[in-house]
Formats: structure tokens, C-alpha cells, sequence
């Protein structure tokens, strides 16, 4: 990754300790205190090596990876956080859910919802420096996506170091089910629209994504590829919010509408 922290070689005992903490929340659905006073200086290197053993972890738990979730691409939230770049978290498949599929809010802390544009893969992007004409090529296709999003750090009291040890505050993805080629939509310009029960809590665009969906594409694409792990075929890449999250609650029906993508919609329970 190009001038920026994560990079680094952090000390093993600090970030076992760490990885500790945000693994047991996971597990219990105890939420835990902010960890950034963990790291001098918001050591955004070693949130990265937490979030790397805790994915190592769950890898060798029986854990399937199946892609990839980037945060941080609206310019309101970057500015909030004090940074000027998104952050990645890894995907794995028992984190999917059907579109219109019935959610348990307590197997979650404190769940909020976002509608995205989903990339699925067909080709490795393992180039070192990635366009956005490699992106187009390496994709099969679209979705339209909503991310819940969830914090094992109370209170969403988070800092960029917090958020990037817990895997991006990731929590489940609900993906739409008619794929659409990259040539039959304007990433660039689609609205979203985010109802519940019928009203509208969220609206976007694709600008609204780092400019772009396919900019953050690119972002993640180069910056795995710098760490060794390149994106391959078959990965899939939430590349971002396209509005403002909302709160996810018991008994409720949410639906994303995408233009050019369609609808992906997901309830919960008690």
C-alpha cells in the first residue's frame, strides 16, 4: 500500500493481546472498550496485524472467506474519523444471508444497516497497480448489497484504529440475486434509495462512494496487492456505503433500490 501505515511490524504480544479481546466479543456478543488506547500514535498498522490474526483465527476455526468489505468512502465520515482514506474487513460466507432473508438482531451488539453496489470477480487482480479498466475486466458482474454492520466496541465508540482491528465493524451482507454486467449500468450515477417498512431512511449516489464504486475498487485492489494478499476470482467486494447507515432494529423490513441493480431487501425477528 502506497505511503500509508499498514504496512508496518507491529509487536506480537500487543496485537495477540488485542485480537484476544475482539475474538471473545465476537464469540460472546459482549461488546468491549475501545482498543485504541492500545496503539501509540494510532498505530493503524498494527489494527491492521489484529485484524489479520483474528482472520488467520477464524480461517483455521473452519471460517470460508469469500471476499471483502471496504469502509470509510464517504468523505463526511473520513472527515469525522480524521483520515483520507477508506479501510477494508474480510467477508466470510457464514456472514451471507438470502435476499429477504430473516435476521436474529441478537446474534449481533449493535447493528446498522448500509446499501452498497457488490462486485463479484471473475479474474484474479493481482497486477500491483490496478486501473480502473482492470476492475471492469476482472468483474462478472453487480449486485445490488446491504451490509449490517456491527461494533464489538461499546457504544460504537470508534476511532479508524478501533473500527479496522474489529474487520471494518463487519457484521452480515444480504446480496441481490440478478447479476448485471458492468456494461448495462452507471455505477457512476445511480441513486439509492433505503426504505423501511416504506419510508425512506437513506438516500446516495454512486458519487457517494469515493467518487465512484469502481475508484474503491481500485483502492482495495492495490492496497491487498501490496500486502500480499491479492483479490481473486470468485471474491466478492462490497465497495462502500452510498448513504448514511440505519439503525437496524427487531421487526423491521428493509429495502435497498439500487437504479440499474434492482432490490435487495432483508427483515429481523424478535
Amino acid at each position: 500500500m502506497r505511503g500509508n501505515r499498514v504496512t508496518g511490524q507491529p509487536a506480537d504480544a500487543l496485537i495477540n493481546r488485542v485480537a484476544d479481546r475482539l475474538h471473545e466479543a465476537h464469540r460472546t456478543g459482549v461488546a468491549v472498550p475501545p482498543v485504541r488506547d492500545e496503539f501509540p500514535d494510532a498505530d493503524v498498522a498494527s489494527a491492521y496485524a489484529v485484524q489479520r490474526r483474528n482472520t488467520e483465527r477464524w480461517v483455521a476455526e473452519g471460517r470460508r472467506r469469500v471476499g471483502y468489505k471496504i469502509g470509510l468512502t464517504s468523505a463526511a465520515v473520513q472527515r469525522q474519523l480524521g483520515v483520507s482514506e477508506p479501510d477494508f474487513g474480510t467477508l466470510f460466507a457464514d456472514m451471507a444471508f438470502a435476499d429477504g432473508a430473516e435476521l436474529d438482531p441478537g446474534s449481533f451488539i449493535a447493528p446498522r444497516a448500509e446499501a452498497e453496489v457488490a462486485l463479484v470477480l471473475d479474474r484474479d487482480l493481482d497486477l500491483g497497480r490496478h486501473t480502473v479498466a482492470d476492475v471492469i475486466r476482472a468483474t462478472a458482474f453487480a449486485l445490488p448489497a446491504l451490509e449490517i454492520v456491527d461494533s464489538r466496541i461499546a457504544g460504537w465508540d470508534i476511532a479508524l484504529v478501533d473500527t479496522v482491528a474489529d474487520n471494518g465493524s463487519s457484521g452480515a451482507f444480504v446480496l441481490g440475486t440478478v447479476p448485471v454486467p458492468l456494461t448495462a449500468v452507471d455505477l457512476r450515477s445511480c441513486a439509492m434509495t433505503l426504505t423501511r417498512h416504506g419510508e425512506t431512511v437513506s438516500e446516495g449516489k454512486g458519487t457517494d462512494c469515493l467518487g465512484h464504486p469502481l475508484t474503491a475498487a481500485v483502492w482495495l485492489a492495490d492496497t491487498l496487492g501490496a500486502l500480499g494478499t491479492p483479490l481473486r476470482a470468485g471474491d466478492i467486494v462490497l465497495t462502500g456505503a452510498l448513504g448514511p447507515m440505519t439503525g437496524l432494529d427487531p421487526l423491521q423490513s428493509l429495502t435497498a433500490h439500487i437504479t440499474g441493480l434492482g432490490r435487495v431487501s432483508v427483515r429481523t425477528g424478535k
